[in-house]
């Protein structure tokens, strides 16, 4: 009404003003004390007009029926003035009859027309979902559009509060910002609401949310509206590209932390923490067992009375759960039956997938009914497992479960699964190959080494071997006792630089040149020249070598060095030492210009032990090797009774489970 700026006039029965409204007075120019008592007619109308008003006048006063229309009026300034106007006759309580006028500004009228039919126009087609809201918060318009994304028609949302009938998001706090902007008037924008609505509940969309005080012309307020955009597309878009991304970094982490080592089961370990949580909450890794057999095994899965032979190799899960109880452990050998999802899984070389697990399928998934019923305790909903396949053949699968995790598996996570599990198998296949082959050299090597003599003149001795750690390749570390003409002992440790196969091989016919050399009874220093031929032969090793000859009738021993650590000789009543032995040159690289091979004589008394090793006893990444030789003469200044005994302890306390080196240790004690 203010907007309109409606003048309201009231003429008693003879046509005098008796009521003059402000409007009124903003609109025509003329005063109360100007106005009232005046004949209507003659004070507004143009005289042409005179007679039509004043009939249209006695027409209302006499029917009681209203008029309504448009006529020119003079205003105070002389001018005129197009008017729409409402009549109607009024009666007091004494039985008075009077006639009220309404009046607008016609082209205010018609302004005000157009911009009401514009906004109607456009909030009724507009895609943007609007609400108008009392300061109560309850509704009191809705356009078509919020009809369509809140799923409830126009009636069911007028009068109610926006709590009760709120499509989406979290209801506490888009109240909490409805009441702040009504308090301060501050529009909240593009505030992201994500949620379901009743006409899908089983999908999630997303809106733009945006809330404005309404205030009237004069300030009060009256309410606020709310605009509400469907963004759903660009918000799985978005939801799409953020999964694409953690997928290349998933793929691009596994390339990092899978395969750092060519232990079959620490990469198993690798695939199974990769895959947790950021794909799956539990996942177990298992192989067919023939795989551990070695690349050489018979093609197609072993069986056993129908069932698939299985070995457990890791489960990881991304939270304490008893789904991880229903799972193999690892390292035990399971047997699957053909009905199991597994079994199909490696049969078939195909990933097998269940979205939505449901009680028969935990049955085909678990072990057994007591594993099944972990899986249901554990809440898991969703299942796949996928074929570890490397150059063609399928060596195991990767076992994955969600349980905490909403989601079920979709095409996108078998692709992905598939792209790990492909990356995997490579690795895996790497690691038994080199298990193989480890195993091999490491066979080789053993079978080489010596058996103690049973009966040595005037010696007691003691050995021990170990191989380097399971994730590096076998050495070429040796040691040897070889019993001598005239009741003499030669002892024998070397060091072939390099590993694997070639490596035991080449150690391997060193010990048996030694051996042969050693029944000819050389100088110590002419059997390590000779030993320096044959190496270098066996281009392009290099090794390194101590011998020496102990002769129980002059009570003294003779060494030769060739570039080996030197020997610890311990004796009664003194702290063990260091042999100062001349350091020759190692053996493959020839004697030409360097330091020239020669042997040094050394007395023994009864009860003088003397500790020959290879470095990888004393050698570490860490630490100075004068260092861990000190450590080692300090372990030294007790011998045991028995010498088996003080290697034990020397290996104990010097050798570390990660060091990358073989250890050959020979220590010899004189008994008279």
């Amino acid at each position: 009404m203010d907007l309109l700026g409606v003048a309201a006039v009231v003429l008693d029965a003879e046509g005098r003003i008796v009521l003059w409204s402000p409007q009124a007075e903003e609109l025509l120019g003329y005063t109360p004390q100007e106005a009232l008592g005046r004949p209507a007619a003659r004070l507004l109308v143009a005289d042409e007009h005179l007679d039509l008003v004043l009939d249209l006048f006695q027409q209302v006063m006499e029917s009681g029926e209203g008029w309504e229309g448009v006529f020119r009026v003079h205003h105070k300034d002389g001018s005129t003035r197009l008017l729409e106007w409402r009549n109607m006759r009024l009666q007091d309580d004494t039985g008075n009859l009077y006639a009220l006028g309404l009046a607008q500004d016609q082209a205010t009228l018609r302004r005000v027309e157009r911009d009401l039919a514009l906004s109607v126009r456009l909030v009724d087609q507009s895609p943007i979902g609007l609400a108008v809201l009392r300061p109560d918060l309850r509704y009191v318009a809705v356009n078509p559009a919020l009809e369509r994304i809140g799923g409830l028609p126009a009636e069911e949302l007028l009068g109610r509060s926006f709590r009760e009938t709120l499509p989406f998001g979290d209801a506490d706090r888009l109240e909490a910002a409805l009441r702040e902007v009504l308090a301060t008037g501050t529009p909240l924008l593009d505030r992201h609401v994500v949620g379901r609505i009743r006409a899908e509940p089983a999908g999630e969309r997303a809106w733009s949310v945006s809330l404005y005080r309404l205030e009237d012309p004069g300030g009060r307020v009256i309410g606020v509206a709310v605009s509400v955009v469907d963004v759903t597309d660009r918000h799985r878009a978005a939801i799409e590209a953020e999964r694409a991304r953690s997928r290349l970094a998933l793929i691009a982490d596994a390339s990092v932390r899978i395969g750092t080592t060519l232990d079959l089961e620490q990469t198993a370990r690798e695939l199974a923490d990769v895959a947790v949580p950021r794909l799956a909450d539990v996942a177990a890794v298992d192989v067919l067992d023939r795989v551990l057999a070695g690349p050489g095994g018979p093609p197609g899965p072993d069986s056993d009375e129908g069932h698939v032979l299985i070995r457990a190799l890791a489960v990881a899960a991304a939270f304490p759960s008893v789904a991880v109880d229903a799972a193999d452990r690892p390292g035990e050998l399971a047997r699957y039956d053909a009905g199991r999802l597994v079994t199909r899984c490696v049969a078939t070389a195909r990933p097998v997938v269940i979205p939505e697990v449901s009680a028969a399928d935990l049955r085909v998934i678990a072990r057994d009914d007591r594993a099944a019923r972990l899986l249901a305790r554990a809440g898991v909903h969703s299942y796949m497992a996928v074929p570890l396949i490397a150059r063609g053949e399928v060596l195991g699968a990767i076992d994955l479960k969600r349980c905490r995790n909403p989601e079920p598996f979709t095409e996108d996570d078998v692709l992905l699964a598939a792209e790990l599990a492909s990356r995997a198998a490579v690795c895996i296949d790497n690691a038994r190959w080199y298990r193989e082959q480890r195993q091999t050299a490491l066979t080789l090597q053993r079978s080489m080494l010596p058996e103690m003599p049973r009966r040595l003149v005037g010696l007691e001795a003691a050995s021990r071997y170990q191989p380097a750690r399971a994730g590096s390749e076998v050495g070429g570390d040796w040691f040897d006792v070889i019993p001598m003409e005239r009741e003499r002992t030669a002892l024998v440790v070397g060091d072939v630089m390099g590993s694997g196969i070639t490596a035991a091989t080449a150690m391997g016919r060193l010990r048996t040149a030694t051996q042969t050399l050693a029944r000819l009874a050389l100088d110590p220093a002419v059997v390590l020249r000779h030993l320096d031929e044959i190496t270098a032969g066996l281009d392009p090793y290099i090794a390194t070598c101590i011998y020496a000859v102990y002769d129980p009738h002059r009570a003294q021993c003779c060494i030769a060095n060739a570039g080996h650590l030197p020997p610890v000789l311990v004796r009664r009543g003194c702290a063990p030492r260091l042999l100062d032995l001349p350091s020759g040159t190692p053996l493959g690289v020839g004697q030409v210009g360097g330091v020239p091979l020669r042997s040094i004589t050394v007395g023994l008394d009864p009860g003088d032990v003397l500790v020959l090793y290879t470095d990888g006893l004393v050698e570490t990444r860490d630490q100075d090797i004068d260092a861990r030789l000190g450590t080692l003469t300090g372990l030294l200044q007790t011998v045991d009774a028995t010498l088996g005994d003080t290697c034990e302890r020397l290996l104990s306390a010097l050798r570390r489970p990660d060091t990358p080196d073989d250890v050959a240790l020979l220590m010899a004690r004189v008994t008279g």
